[in-house]
């Protein structure tokens, strides 16, 4: 490609509200433009990194054997009735009705439409399983569409639907496509982990992994174990029970007036006590029941551990009217003490470690203490129903839980039937009976990706492509395009280099050598070859992009020295 041709429009000035290195780098460098709020433009730089990502990622869903296909981005809204997501899903979904009136909406996600595909399709065990996958704009409606492509309202997306006959064959699915999407990853030239994580909006009661790329600009926090392969979304990451009930204090429990001690830290500053002695409660309403929820002061409960420990529908807090009517008192003061004629309590794992523990004693401006959990509460049930904290053990027994912020690129999931039975999709087994399909549902995030590449691999002058995604694989430089010798060999280098298979932008614009020289950084080709004063003698300079290491080579001599830095 010629540069002076190519639609490539660069930007010296950093773009207001871009905030990020990739939203930053991707104006600047032409790879995108803003339509809308959440909606760009793909130029063909832009483009032609989206088409290699996809091409990887093309080549390891036909490894695995799935198989592609291409749905409608519009759907009818009956479908999304029938799964019961039409309203469960939230404002994110975009709504439209045709010229009679008929409801559909924009796809975020295609599992309806995939299942109603199958349904009549997939009808006997001897057609399963199966795998089908597309490539195609998925559409959300963001409330704060922001970080460029990394949170849009308008994006790329590869999706994939299996249809299993058991258990088994659905665990198959699911680990093939684990292994894919960790090729995919690792090919794309990115530090990710797969990290286990909640199902969320997509729903399923199976296994889910997030692949997360490491990045201090991701929106999620995951915890990993500093000695083993453990990792997990912050959400879910497990606690082991590590402990051990502790003996019973000496001292009753003795009632304290505290004047408008409602947080865990103006009763740790009033009474002079860590936060860890303090006890958490917090009454949630679980199903439309109550259940009151404590925890050592200083840890933080987690309603989605909570939501999946007890299999709820609906997990929330209550409001004060609600904690009124029930405890007598407001927020602030509610405790465990006394609780059990009221509601159930649930505890998390470490308040069994406390001694001579502080909580509120259902009455205003009071509290309890030298609290024994044995002696003077009346505990349901114990359970892991907190947030994880660096430091705490790891849930396999080798090392701590660190935390680290991710971009999360991809997500798969094992459905099981919750799909197939809302809609109709059945087989006929072996005995023929007729069974529902199990279903798995694995996700990328096409652009996505393409971002989190740049996140992982730029500088201060710009993108620094990995060779699998780079939009071209050569920048050819001419820095003078008025002399003879230099665009001579430029032009001679440009059809051999082809021809013996590289893809190379030709900057034969009449530029000054620093305005190349500075594009030629911004855009991050992973060569650079210079066409400069010893044109003459047929020498060209090399630069490797990503170390900067620059060798001066003789033009006979340059397929040999790009095979060995390609190799």
């Amino acid at each position: 490609m010629r540069q002076q041709f190519l639609f490539s429009p660069t930007l010296r000035d950093m773009p207001q509200g871009a905030d990020i290195p990739s939203h930053q780098l991707m104006l600047r460098a032409g790879l995108i433009r803003q339509t809308a709020s959440g909606i760009y433009s793909y130029l063909p730089l832009g483009r032609r990194v989206l088409n290699h990502v996809e091409e990887i990622i093309r080549e390891e869903m036909d490894k695995s054997g799935a198989q592609e296909i291409l749905m409608p981005a519009v759907q009818p809204s009956e479908l999304w009735e029938e799964s019961g997501r039409l309203n469960d899903y939230g404002p994110e979904l975009m709504r439209l009705n045709d010229r009679n009136e008929r409801q559909f909406v924009l796809g975020p996600t295609h599992e309806e439409v995939i299942t109603s595909l199958v349904r009549d399709e997939l009808n006997s065990y001897k057609k399963l399983p199966v795998n089908l996958y597309q490539i195609q704009t998925k559409y959300r409606d963001e409330r704060r569409p922001r970080f460029g492509v990394l949170r849009s309202r308008e994006f790329i997306m590869k999706d994939a639907y299996s249809f299993n006959p058991d258990t088994e064959s659905l665990a198959r699915s699911y680990d093939a496509m684990y292994e894919a999407y960790s090729n995919i990853f690792r090919r794309c030239g990115l530090d990710f982990r797969a990290v286990k994580a909640d199902a969320g909006a997509i729903g399923g009661k199976g296994g889910t992994h997030e692949f997360m790329v490491l990045s201090d600009v991701g929106e999620d926090t995951i915890a990993y174990s500093d000695a083993s392969d453990y990792a997990a979304n912050l959400e879910i990451a497990d606690l082991p029970d590590t402990f051990t009930e502790s003996a019973v204090p000496d001292e009753e429990v003795k009632s304290v007036h505290t004047p408008d001690v409602r947080s865990m830290d103006e009763a740790a500053t009033y009474l002079s006590i860590p936060h860890d002695r303090l006890i958490k409660s917090v009454l949630f309403i679980v199903d439309e029941e109550p259940v009151l929820f404590i925890c050592r002061g200083d840890h933080e409960l987690n309603d989605i551990k909570i939501t999946n420990a007890l299999d709820a529908e609906t997990v929330r807090p209550a409001d004060e009217e609600e904690i009124r009517s029930l405890f007598g008192t407001e927020p602030g003061f509610i405790g465990p003490v006394g609780a059990f004629d009221k509601v159930n309590v649930m505890a998390d794992y470490a308040v069994k470690g406390l001694s001579s523990g502080v909580c509120g004693a259902n009455e205003t401006d009071t509290h309890l203490l030298h609290v024994h959990p044995r002696r003077d509460m009346n505990i349901d049930q114990y359970g892991d129903f907190r947030f994880v904290k660096e430091g705490d053990p790891a849930p396999d027994g080798e090392g701590t839980i660190q935390f680290a912020k991710g971009i999360e690129v991809g997500h798969v999931f094992k459905l099981g039937t919750k799909y197939s039975e809302a809609l109709g999709a059945f087989y006929l087994d072996e005995n023929g009976s007729s069974r529902p399909l199990l279903m798995g549902c694995y996700g990328i995030g096409v652009s996505r990706t393409l971002a989190a590449v740049i996140e992982q691999h730029h500088d201060e002058n710009g993108l620094i492509w990995p060779q699998s995604v780079a939009p071209f694989d050569l920048h050819l430089l001419v820095l003078n395009s008025k002399q003879e010798d230099q665009m001579d060999l430029g032009e001679k280098l440009y059809e051999i280099l082809r021809e013996q298979g590289y893809d190379v932008l030709f900057d034969d614009r009449k530029e000054r050598a620093g305005v190349k020289f500075k594009d030629a950084d911004l855009v991050g080709l992973p060569v650079r070859i210079t066409c400069g004063k010893k044109a003459g003698d047929g020498i060209v300079e090399v630069k490797e992009r990503r170390t900067g290491e620059m060798e001066e080579v003789h033009a006979d001599n340059l397929a040999d020295y790009l095979s060995s830095l390609f190799s």
